[in-house]
């Protein structure tokens, strides 16, 4: 069994590496992931081993690197394109919501488009403006693209495995704040599927619903609420769109509260929706309203300020509290 501890980054490293040896129409494209192996060093030695024809350095230009992307989707290629920063994704919003979202439909299912683009996202690193966004409601509201975001070293590994071998485009969130953090990668593994959900942690008392970066923030809220004698469930959702409804729905069922976190503002956020179809699911299963935990309805702050935007330990166990007091 071919058990590693490795970073979220690594992880990641490591699966790109395992996908451009076991199939030659897998690129890896974007802004510095050649020859200096991206600002984060996730691409880093890729090139080296496979060559400028495999993992292509770009101009700085997003909408030509996903409109190359796509083009090479056609020809019969795998792209994985790096968008460097969460907030650099919108010069290419037009080409991914109507180009890559809709060739499939467009065609009435004969054109296929396996892209793949990867996003550093979220805040928590110290960074300027549009280096820590969180974007991700605005793709998963657009039909024809997945939106997923790995939380630990294992789903980074296995999840962007399964995204570039996905035939659907997949916009592949990476929460940047965790790529330092370490966990154990079985690479030989059989993984969950793309879009399941998993309890990262039973409990009997509250549901705390998250994905990506905030999935920690949850476990620890969880573990300090221990040790006041409350028993909260956490729920790494994994995927943004399509979202895993059913084992959501089983946690809420099972606590009778619910609570969903996530970096992005609360205004039209994932969570708005999770709440909605949880309500309508299971209202009489619920012994409080679903409440909401996330960033504010504001541009992102300067750095100095970012951990009071950012939803930290004491507004998840506020919100926990709130829910427990109904």
């Amino acid at each position: 069994m071919a058990v590693k501890k490795l970073p979220v980054a690594k992880a990641i490293n490591e699966s790109l590496r395992t996908a451009l040896e076991a199939d030659p129409k897998v690129v890896v494209m974007g802004e510095d992931v050649g020859k200096l192996g991206g600002v984060f060093r996730v691409t880093d030695g890729l090139q080296k081993d496979f060559g400028e024809d495999r993992v292509i350095d770009t101009p700085l230009a997003e909408s030509g690197i996903i409109g190359t992307a796509i083009g090479l989707a056609l020809r019969g290629y795998r792209p994985v394109a790096e968008i460097q920063f969460d907030g650099f994704v919108f010069p290419a919003y037009d080409q991914i919501v109507t180009q890559l979202a809709k060739m499939y439909a467009r065609s009435l299912g004969k054109i296929k488009v396996p892209v793949v683009i990867r996003i550093p996202y979220g805040g928590g690193i110290g960074a300027v403006e549009h280096h820590s966004e969180s974007p991700e409601a605005l793709f998963a509201h657009v039909a024809g693209l997945k939106v997923v975001s790995p939380s630990n070293s294992s789903d980074a590994y296995w999840m962007l495995q399964q995204a570039i071998q996905s035939d659907d485009p997949v916009i592949f969130f990476e929460p940047k704040r965790r790529y330092w953090e370490k966990g154990e990668v079985n690479t030989d593994a059989i993984p969950d599927p793309l879009h399941k959900a998993s309890v990262a942690r039973e409990g009997t008392d509250a549901t705390l619903v998250a994905y990506g970066p905030m999935v920690r923030t949850c476990l620890e809220a969880a573990a300090a609420a221990a040790e006041e004698g409350k028993s909260l469930e956490v729920v790494d959702l994994r995927s943004v769109s399509p979202i895993d409804f059913d084992t959501v729905q089983a946690s809420a069922e099972k606590t009778g509260r619910l609570i969903v976190v996530h970096e992005a503002p609360v205004f039209f956020g994932a969570g708005a929706e999770i709440a909605a179809r949880i309500t309508e699911r299971s209202f009489y299963h619920l012994e409080a309203p679903v409440l909401r935990v996330g960033g504010f309805h504001s541009p992102y702050p300067p750095a100095r300020v970012e951990e009071d935007y950012l939803p930290g330990l004491d507004r998840v166990l506020d919100a926990v509290d709130r829910s427990l007091a109904y």
